[in-house]
């Protein structure tokens, strides 16, 4: 497209400058996927007459993943802040590989080996997301009810493993702050489910919404204030990180 006629030669270099050092090609070659704003000022400059926006849907490449999160998962890969708050099972990027095996065939229909295979491997590898060595290193806070890890999904040894997991990736990994929320809360802030927010580099924030077989992007800014407010509430009402690892130690130690 850069090289149509109706190209806007004159706009080119703005594009370019778009993402400063990044640069337009790891998104040009499929390397990385474009933020919005790239996208609203490619479709400007190179008068696209729409067609960025309606390829850039089909832009995924997360084979294990289900359809209805991949468009979040891409997002992930960009974001400097990630929040996240689960009531039903541990983060897909805090799970091991056997937590991720006991979660896949606890949840009718049964997979096959291939799809568990496939959906354990894509899930291991969201993980490189909380590497520190990524440049600028992603923000993580993650609020895990105390239910969901008192509910030893796979049996004791796999929460064994699983508490261990935690433990060392909230030793290892400076960028993410660990919380648990416990049993007893008389206020909490998030009873209508799972939450998770973030924050694209543009500084642009999202939420996705998750329920039985479907999930939903929300770019709305209303909706996504009201959701920020919840989430800063439940880190007030959640163990602080300190509390929460020497909860988890306690679990560890009572298995």
């Amino acid at each position: 497209m850069r090289c149509a006629p109706r190209a806007n030669a004159r706009a080119l270099p703005h594009l370019d400058r778009l993402h400063h050092d990044k640069g337009h090609d790891p998104i040009e070659q499929g390397r990385r996927l474009p933020p919005r704003v790239y996208i609203e000022r490619a479709e400007e400059v190179l008068d696209a007459f729409g067609a960025l926006w309606a390829a850039v849907k089909y832009a995924t490449r997360q084979p294990g993943l289900a359809s209805w999160f991949r468009e979040w998962a891409d997002l992930e890969e960009q974001a400097i802040t990630l929040h996240t708050y689960e009531c039903r099972v541990v983060p897909g990027l805090l799970q091991t590989d056997g937590y991720a095996r006991a979660v896949i065939w606890s949840v009718p229909p049964l997979p096959t080996e291939e799809q568990v295979e496939q959906r354990v491997a894509a899930r291991l590898a969201r993980q490189e997301l909380l590497s520190t060595r990524r440049e600028p290193p992603t923000a993580f806070s993650f609020i895990i009810e105390q239910a969901v890890l008192e509910r030893h999904t796979g049996g004791e040894d796999v929460t064994r493993e699983l508490i261990d997991h935690l433990l060392a990736v909230n030793d290892r990994h400076w960028n993410i702050e660990l919380q648990l929320m416990p049993l007893r809360q008389t206020q909490h802030a998030g009873l209508d489910g799972p939450i998770q927010l973030l924050e694209t580099p543009e500084n642009e924030w999202f939420a996705y919404s998750e329920g039985q077989q479907t999930g939903v992007l929300i770019s709305d800014r209303k909706e996504i204030s009201l959701i920020q407010q919840r989430y800063a509430k439940m880190r007030s009402q959640a163990l602080t990180p300190e509390d929460s690892v020497s909860l988890l130690r306690e679990m560890r130690g009572a298995l």
